[in-house]
């Protein structure tokens, strides 16, 4: 099947969207809000998209009923602040109880009982139980549609526990030891990173490259 998205709704486009862009890594974003109340929420529309800078990119959706942002956006248009923090196996509980659809005035630090220390360049703290965590500061806020804005943020600071740096020296990091998760297809349903395979780039090889050229051209 093939489907026009400008004739979709936008069930329909999410559904799509949703259930074959995986797994997508989750950012577990900490913001500081009005009076001081720390906010944290998962987000999956969430990927690194540069590194001169170094930058991430997170998809916010907007409250469907008003059309206004939600406490994330909020507080990252008026701070221009906010900290990513990774998600392993062992947050999950916690990261599934950080997404509900609280009132403003209650804090998901609080509600989720998560842990969090002082960030060293940012006012939002970041997750003591993170892998990892970046401090990030906006960089570009888009409003593209009505129900959605695309937050793109440079990271400042970058923390790794230290369990999972392999060696300092030249930064190895053991990955598979952090024990990342992703969100998959649905509601509810995520994948683990514990199931991975490597395979070696190839190099470039004339002889094949003359053998094929020209073939794809319309």
């Amino acid at each position: 099947m093939q489907f026009d998205m400008a004739e979709l709704d936008l069930g329909a486009r999410y559904k799509i969207v949703n259930s074959t862009i995986t797994p997508r890594p989750i950012a577990w974003i900490t913001t500081v809000g009005e009076g001081g109340l720390v906010n944290a929420a998962p987000y999956s529309f969430f990927n690194a998209c540069g590194i001169e800078p170094p930058l991430v990119m997170l998809g916010l959706l907007k409250d469907m009923k008003t059309g206004s942002y939600k406490d994330t956006a909020t507080n990252i248009a008026a701070s221009g602040e906010f900290v990513v923090n990774l998600v392993g196996e062992a947050d999950m509980e916690a990261m599934n109880l950080s997404s509900v659809d609280a009132p403003r005035d209650i804090g998901e630090i609080d509600y989720a009982g998560i842990e969090t220390v002082p960030s060293e360049k940012v006012a939002p703290p970041r997750i003591v139980t993170a892998p990892v965590s970046f401090e990030c500061r906006k960089i570009e806020m888009l409003d593209i549609g009505r129900l959605q804005t695309v937050v793109i943020g440079e990271i400042l600071v970058a923390h790794v526990k230290d369990e999972f740096i392999a060696d300092p020296a030249k930064l190895y990091f053991d990955t598979p030891a952090m024990k990342l998760v992703g969100r998959t297809h649905g509601a509810g349903w995520y994948a683990r990173t514990s199931d991975q395979f490597s395979i070696d780039r190839p190099r470039f090889d004339p002889d094949r490259a003359e053998r094929t050229r020209g073939k794809s051209r319309l």
